[in-house]
């Protein structure tokens, strides 16, 4: 296990790999500077193209909040450190309408230093008020994904898509945040979310922090997962593991795209190359 030292260089560096003005792979770190650069960098990196990573912090018992829905807290200092740090170092984050309406969130960076990610509410049925604290007017794009024709407050983004039984397709509100200039996501929750975009096939990676707490009962960080009657039949993906202060960030990867992030950059073939 590698442990985590995001230094102030280090940072510079990662926000300057982000806008494409330098590499993770080069120069003299410390081994937890080194680790914060490998943990992060597939994160920051652009040249390999699009990527959606997912992030959960949850306890050691595989709970996201108490059955009564206290999720504060759950992560250490360095873990909700970690969630603003991606924020940072994304186009976009995505959370589900009921996540909005009961966690109140804002998603904006506020732990580190960096931009404010573009905000993302997939809302099917328009339930969402305008004046939830996620679509509040900061200067950071808003977008609600939804299936109704409801009319949105001026500055709000609306990106319709077809919603059977009230569902969108979590491909097509992929494509359709692609198409409308945003490369890298995170899904941040919640557990109904993230569990329809790994189902999918449609995550790069999946980052878990586990906080050194037992809760017992409420909501699991990933929510009605198709069962598999056999072990090899397992999600098994590449996987490495940093200290977060009091956290364990197991970091997944999955498919050839997110294996290859880890590469150093100057080793690592665009895309267009790997795939003739």
């Amino acid at each position: 296990m590698h442990a985590v030292d995001v230094t102030p260089r280090v940072w510079d560096r990662l926000l300057s790999v982000r806008t494409g003005q330098a590499c993770a792979c080069c120069g003299r770190f410390t081994a937890g500077e080194r680790a914060a650069l490998d943990l992060y960098g597939p994160v920051a990196r652009r040249d390999l193209g699009p990527v959606t990573i997912a992030q959960i912090g949850q306890s050691l018992d595989g709970r996201v909040a108490t059955a009564t829905g206290d999720a504060r807290d759950v992560s250490g200092p360095e873990g909700l450190a970690h969630l603003h740090r991606l924020r940072a170092l994304v186009d976009g984050v995505v959370i589900g309408v009921k996540t909005a309406l009961h966690d109140q969130p804002r998603l904006t960076v506020r732990l580190c230093s960096g931009h404010n990610p573009a905000r993302i509410v997939i809302d099917p049925r328009g339930r969402l008020p305008d004046d939830a604290p996620v679509l509040a007017a900061d200067g950071a794009r808003r977008i609600i994904v939804t299936g109704t024709d409801r009319p949105r407050a001026p500055g709000i983004e609306v990106l319709r898509l077809p919603a059977p039984d009230g569902r969108l397709d979590p491909a097509q509100v992929l494509e359709g945040l692609r198409s409308i200039g945003l490369g890298s996501l995170l899904i941040e929750g919640g557990g109904i979310t993230i569990t329809g975009f790994l189902e999918a096939g449609l995550l790069d990676r999946l980052q878990v922090s586990i906080a050194p707490l037992i809760i017992g009962a409420g909501p699991q960080g990933l929510t009605s997962l198709s069962p598999v009657d056999k072990l090899k039949d397992a999600l098994r993906p590449d996987t490495r593991v940093f200290g977060m202060g009091s956290d364990i960030v197991f970091d997944c990867a999955f498919g050839d795209q997110a294996a290859r992030a880890v590469v150093p950059l100057h080793v690592a073939q665009p895309l267009a190359t790997a795939a003739s």
